[in-house]
């Protein structure tokens, strides 16, 4: 079943009542009680008056699972949100009712609402790890949650949500996890409550094929055999598809009559088949620009059958990186997490960065732009060597370099605007002020897909994907000759997502940008990349043209991307 509706957001849940019981007579979840009701909510901005959520309805009944799905900015943050009253600041509701396991929600007293989300609501945001303290190791953070805590507990939930219980994981900080870790640790610790209702925002959002697969088949599990009601947002079509008994459709209340395009579902590459069509070539009339052969090296000590692939035509690096080599953890227990890692990238070049999570990608862009101080190995641009730490970097050297990161929850300050965000490149970089800036501010926002009016919006009234397109367009104002993405689509809808990759790519045709892209869609790898490098436990395994490596891959890992499965268990790394 598929409803239409218009959604906006706001805050409450509350108490401790009994989870709902079936109604006399039902043999089956269909005739359960819904254990969360929505009824025509509507969410506005205290600020701007603008609707964040508009008429929005939801059931969600126990052993059920129902899909949020539409654009960014639709609402499906806001509307999780509302179902565990945690709205944030500066929004209210205009209008309807929320009620969870009986209770209206939107009336409980605090203390009632505090009992609900303790032992009847989960929550997992769009980005859990800026929600996991950075100084309480794994192991901690699960066994702070438990409903029941055993000698077991830290194991059984690991290996639930599929991370390996043998490597030390329970011992490491949030800050030592890649993005996925942080993401099945963060739906780990909800699980540790034994909830009734779970409520997950793109729960598989950074996560490779076969974990997504995975994820949703824990999901599915969850809700058949332990009868929770389960709500999420998800754009993925195929995972929604398989896991979802009910599917609500929402669309932007500023856009009613908008109709999304369905993002192609994650269909493994066969070796040896063609790959999507590449990108159109560049109009006659846009300036011309020289081959830019990207190259990906592996270590010599690599498998042979992983040998690094010979550019046809030698061309100048913009960006070098040479042996690259990267630790993470306190003195006593240090790990290595990148061995060896090289790849030069010339003016107008784009490499593809894979792997499965954890496996490095994170920490090589990282430690590329400064954020993360290598232990072995150089970085140059243009031939001149930076300094290991982004502080020993000059201004300039800062800014032809951008990372846009993962999270971008964690990279925007609450506090600040959308407009003031993006402007501040221009202010330090370029001098630009005034309306001069006002204007580029605009301009940029066009270029991501988000009307000018967004500029007086503040992160917490921005939806996931909003707020990684402003990430996008701030890294855009600093006027960089590389850009750095890390799974920058990952969180956006596949109209939104094809729109941005085909920005990255205009902008690299146009201005001779460098594109090192991270991504788990390998369809958006294949189709707008020169070459690819692929990353196994800190390790770069196979390199060479995109094309090549991905229709006739060598090494066993790469084997394992393009088909969709998980390769087999290496040793533990870190991204």
């Amino acid at each position: 079943m598929t409803h239409r509706a218009r959604w906006t957001s706001r805050k409450h849940p509350r108490e401790r009542p009994a989870p709902p019981a079936a109604a006399p007579g039902a043999d089956s979840p269909d005739a359960a009680e819904p254990a969360v009701r929505v009824t025509d909510l509507t969410v506005v901005s205290t600020t701007g008056g603008h609707p964040l959520l508009d008429a929005g309805s939801l059931t969600v009944r126990p052993g059920h699972v129902v899909a949020l799905t539409g654009p960014s900015g639709a609402g499906k943050t806001t509307l999780l949100r509302a179902v565990c009253g945690a709205l944030p600041p500066g929004t209210e509701r205009a209008g309807g009712e929320v009620e969870v396991l009986g209770r209206p929600v939107l009336r409980l007293a605090e203390r009632e609402l505090r009992a609900l989300r303790r032992h009847h609501v989960a929550y997992v945001g769009q980005d859990p790890g800026s929600r996991l303290n950075p100084r309480m190791r794994v192991r901690s953070l699960l066994r702070e949650t438990a409903a029941r805590p055993a000698p077991d507990t830290v194991e059984r939930l690991l290996a639930e949500v599929r991370l390996p219980v043998d490597e030390g994981l329970a011992d490491r900080r949030p800050g030592a996890l890649s993005g996925g870790q942080q993401r099945r640790v963060a739906l780990a610790r909800a699980l540790a409550r034994e909830p009734v209702v779970l409520l997950l925002d793109e729960p598989t959002a950074g996560l490779h094929p076969a974990l997504r697969d995975g994820v949703g088949d824990l999901l599915r599990h969850l809700a058949t055999e332990h009868r929770l009601a389960i709500a999420l947002s998800c754009h993925d079509a195929d995972l929604v598809s398989r896991l979802a008994d009910e599917v609500v459709e929402l669309r932007p209340a500023a856009r009613p009559s908008s109709t999304v395009i369905p993002y192609a579902p994650y269909a493994p590459y066969a070796p040896g088949t063609a790959l999507p069509a590449r990108r159109p070539a560049p109009s006659a009339d846009a300036p011309a620009r020289p081959p830019a052969p990207t190259e990906a090296t592996v270590p010599s000590d690599a498998p042979a059958t992983a040998a690094p692939a010979t550019p046809a035509a030698p061309t100048p690096a913009l960006l070098t990186v040479r042996d690259l080599g990267a630790v993470v953890g306190p003195r006593r227990a240090r790990r290595t997490v990148l061995r060896g890692v090289g790849l030069a990238l010339p003016a107008g070049g784009s490499i593809g960065i894979v792997g499965v999570s954890g496996s490095g990608k994170t920490t090589l862009a990282r430690a590329v732009v400064g954020l993360h101080k290598p232990a072995a190995g150089a970085v140059a641009l243009r031939g001149t060597p930076l300094a290991a730490s982004v502080h020993g970097r000059s201004r300039d050297q800062r800014r032809r370099m951008q990372l846009v990161p993962q999270d971008p929850l964690g990279a925007l300050n609450p506090s600040v605007t959308a407009g003031a965000a993006i402007a501040r490149p221009l202010r330090l970089h370029h001098r630009t002020g005034g309306a001069d800036a006002r204007a580029r501010v605009a301009e940029l926002l066009g270029q991501v897909a988000l009307p000018a009016d967004f500029a007086d919006r503040y992160p917490h009234e921005l939806s996931g994907g909003q707020r990684q397109r402003v990430s996008i367009a701030r890294a855009l104002a600093a006027r960089p000759d590389v850009l750095v993405c890390d799974e920058v689509t990952s969180a956006l809808d596949g109209e939104t997502a094809t729109a941005i990759m085909d920005l990255l790519v205009a902008l690299r045709e146009r201005h001779g940008l460098a594109l090192a892209l991270i991504s788990h869609d390998l369809r958006l790898i294949g189709d707008r990349t020169d070459t690819v490098l692929v990353l196994d436990a800190g390790r770069a395994v196979e390199a060479g043209p995109t094309e090549r490596v991905f229709r006739a891959p060598e090494h066993a890992v790469t084997q394992a991307l393009l088909a969709g499965r998980l390769p087999a268990a290496g040793p533990a790394s870190v991204a």
